[in-house]
């Protein structure tokens, strides 16, 4: 029986992607587990795994080739004994099947490969059920109930071996299982499609017809950064709070402890700093630590704060986790490695999707403020602008000079009020004048 191996979905919003490297040939044996292909995103490339063993019977989409949609046939896959003449032509990309999962958590398509693994839909006992499309014919046909079958294939996945020698059950089959499966949210790109674009791309370039111009197509990275902010600036409400913060206690502070962390190899950044610092204010006003959920609010218990990471074409968003609980050194060397990899786009999904709370710092380019936009779900973003050294008025009256830095908090109304919002900044202003209680 000829399998096709399809085009996966890495992320719940990815709807094409690039096959950027074929790591397999037509004929070879490949085993479950074993990585066939790398497939790029939007924003990164992910390594693609075989789920069942098999021989390519025949490549269907050549490595380099953009714009293939989730779920369309990229090669086929032989069982034992059959050769490339049973392979059929290539079928029509199929229909995603709607399958609930967690916003931050990537989702693999249907297929004979994937970097984690597929939902197939809920279990007996509530819990996920994952299989290859093999295992889920198989059991469709002997009857089987997927939720009773313990998968030994990676990530725990049912494989042809597990349903093979298994018995039927009474309990329903898969396919009614995925029936019931509640439908999927549209994705983002969905949304962005239906809302207005502005002027026709025809409008604008007969504008223009007099004139010299390159033409630039939009890659993937461009047009999910246009898709997404078009729709956070359409459906957020947001409004600004601005404060001023001195950082002359910070700075030195920072060059004691750098002084003291020479020998370990880390030095520390401001950004560092202010990662902690916000990271501690969510847990001081917990109220703060919130995302939009379409029809409700979720409120976070740890700390996940994203950060702005500018890669050519775009900008990745990397979250660091539990950034409460990390000590700056370690939280300045984890920053250091997820910007690294964002560079190269080798971050994989779950690394840059999350968070409640972002922080975008322009102040290392000489911007002195500005607003950014709310990354949705998020329900506030922190703009930060550069050390700039004023005469300010001093405790005693006086005139002076300090290093004072700008902050603008962007903010969701739907869910951070004004004095919310108000409170949360001064936590996070309070941390980084006082830097020691960021050892504590």
């Amino acid at each position: 029986m000829t399998i096709d191996i399809l085009m996966p979905a890495l992320s719940p919003t990815m709807e094409e992607g690039t096959l950027a490297k074929w790591l397999v040939k037509e004929g070879d044996a490949v085993a479950s587990g074993q990585v066939i292909a790398e497939i790029e995103t939007d924003k990164a490339t992910m390594e693609f795994e075989a789920v069942d063993e098999g021989v390519v019977g025949k490549i269907l989409i050549a490595e380099g080739t953009g714009g293939v949609k989730v779920n369309t046939p990229i090669a086929v896959l032989l069982d034992e004994g059959e050769d490339a003449s049973s392979v059929a032509a290539p079928k029509a990309a199929a229909a995603p099947v709607a399958v609930p999962e967690p916003a931050a958590a990537p989702v693999a398509a249907e297929g004979r490969g994937e970097p984690r693994p597929t939902a197939v839909g809920p279990a007996a006992g509530g819990s996920r059920v994952f299989a290859s499309p093999l295992a889920r014919r198989i059991a469709k046909e002997k009857g089987l109930d997927l939720g009773a079958v313990k998968g030994s294939g990676p990530h725990g996945r049912i494989v042809r071996a597990d349903v093979e020698g298994a018995q039927p059950g009474a309990a329903k089959p898969a396919a009614a299982v995925v029936a019931e499966a509640p439908k999927a949210a549209p994705a983002p790109a969905a949304v962005a499609a239906a809302m207005p674009t502005g002027m026709a791309a025809e409008t604008v370039m007969k504008m223009y017809a007099d004139r010299q111009y390159e033409e630039v197509p939009l890659d993937g990275m461009r047009r999910t950064i246009a898709a997404r902010l078009t729709e956070a600036k359409q459906t957020i409400p947001h409004f600004y709070l601005r404060r001023d913060v001195r950082l002359d206690a910070l700075m030195a502070f920072r060059e004691q402890l750098n002084k003291q962390l020479e020998g370990r190899g880390v030095k520390l950044s401001v950004n560092d700093f202010i990662i902690k610092a916000c990271a501690m204010a969510l847990q001081a006003v917990p109220n703060a630590n919130a995302v939009w959920a379409g029809d409700r609010m979720l409120r976070l218990k740890p700390s996940d704060v994203a950060v702005a990471v500018a890669v050519e074409g775009g900008l990745f968003t990397p979250v660091l986790r539990d950034a409460d609980k990390k000590s700056l050194s370690a939280l300045s060397a984890e920053m250091k490695d997820l910007a690294g990899r964002a560079k190269t786009k080798k971050l994989a999904p779950h690394e840059y999707q999350g968070g409640s709370f972002a922080i975008s710092n322009l102040g290392m380019m000489g911007i002195e403020n500005f607003d950014a936009v709310i990354n949705p779900p998020h329900g506030s973003i922190l703009a930060v602008g550069a050390g700039i050294k004023k005469p300010v008025v001093m405790a005693d009256g006086t005139i002076g000079v300090a290093t004072v830095m700008s902050m603008t908090l962007s903010v969701d109304h739907r869910v951070i009020d004004g004095a919310l919002g108000a409170e949360f900044l001064k936590a996070v202003i309070e941390a980084l004048e006082n830097p020691m209680v960021m050892l504590a």
